[in-house]
């Protein structure tokens, strides 16, 4: 996982230092007003800038509203993360990516194309205790059989499976499926251990594989992608023979 946020990194930067692009007078003026609304504690406004449902990591729920926004404020929102936003320069530190708007830094923050902020990859003191009881609170959503492991991963759903990823205490991912009519505290119909994350080398991209007597089953994580692009793939291969290829939506990350 640390060899991976590294690339993303790496990625992010090559990027934006690549791009040299000037941003737009309405990306700036998007900015601005955001930088000026933290300076102020204007947290209403901030939450009307925002693009809904706005995600958190897993197993935090996303932020459903405005009004949800403005609760959790302090959650995503602490000092140092309110003073490097406000301590940045729209022509220096903000850089635009293209078709997923502009980021801060290394994407700390990313405002889409539409001036709306659109996630905070950053996470307080406050969601990190959050999360780890969540974690805790979690392993009663599953079967049983389930319930040992470090963090969850991934939860996909494609039109026929729900899969679940998590990674162990060992530092490997398991994948456990089911129909998607059935709840993850029925007994999965699947469960493969001893999977591993592999990097495709673009923008965070990335693929959990698992192999198991004889098919091969890997979910793509598409972070940077094509405009419609799906956020995930679930690919099944036989040998060489591809024998199953769905879309896949991501329900918690």
């Amino acid at each position: 996982m640390k060899r991976r946020a590294m690339l993303l990194v790496i990625c992010l930067l090559v990027a934006r230092l690549s791009s040299g692009q000037e941003l737009n007078e309405e990306y700036r003026t998007g900015i601005t007003n955001l930088i000026n609304h933290l300076k102020k504690g204007n947290r209403k406004q901030v939450a009307e800038m925002v693009s809904y449902p706005f995600s958190r990591e897993y197993p935090i729920p996303p932020v459903r509203n405005e009004q949800a926004f403005v609760a959790r404020f302090d959650e995503i929102f602490d000092n140092t993360l309110k003073q490097r936003i406000i301590n940045s320069k729209p022509s220096k530190d903000w850089s635009e990516m293209g078709w997923r708007g502009v980021m801060l830094y290394d994407g700390e923050v990313w405002i889409d194309s539409n001036v709306k902020l659109a996630a905070v990859n950053y996470q307080s003191e406050t969601e990190r205790k959050m999360k780890l009881r969540l974690i805790e609170a979690d392993r009663v959503r599953v079967h049983p059989s389930l319930t040992k492991f470090k963090r969850p991963v991934y939860i996909l759903e494609t039109s026929k499976y729900r899969i679940r990823i998590d990674e162990t205490e060992e530092g490997i991912y398991r994948y456990a499926s089911w129909p998607i009519a059935k709840s993850m505290r029925e007994k999965p119909d699947l469960v493969i251990s001893d999977g591993e994350m592999n990097d495709e080398g673009t923008g965070g991209n990335h693929t959990a594989v698992f192999k198991n007597k004889g098919f091969v089953y890997e979910c793509a994580i598409i972070v940077l992608g094509a405009e419609d692009s799906p956020p995930a793939m679930l690919t099944i291969y036989e040998g060489e023979k591809k024998v199953l290829s769905q879309k896949a939506k991501i329900i918690g990350r």
